[in-house]
């Protein structure tokens, strides 16, 4: 009896551990298949997620400013 739960526990690690193999060396065939960009196109896309950051960063500045003007405007009704 204790040599069949010995047996489970064992079969059971080597179903994780097979499932985590399997896993990872998909992994690695899939990222094989994968296109990469190349250095111009990397840089290029990185100026522009760079660029759009800076102006989403002065958009949500402005609406901020807006915002606690219009509430000080209301709540002291005064500037």
């Amino acid at each position: 009896m204790a040599s069949d739960n010995k047996n489970s526990v064992a079969t059971g690690f080597d179903k994780v551990t097979g499932k985590i193999r399997r896993f990872v060396l998909d992994t690695i065939a899939e990222m094989g298949r994968c296109t990469w960009p190349s250095k111009q196109q990397l840089w290029e896309s990185t100026i522009l997620v760079v660029v759009s950051m800076v102006i989403l960063a002065g958009f949500v500045a402005g609406v901020d400013k807006i915002a606690e003007w219009t509430i000080s405007l209301i709540t002291v009704g005064k500037l």
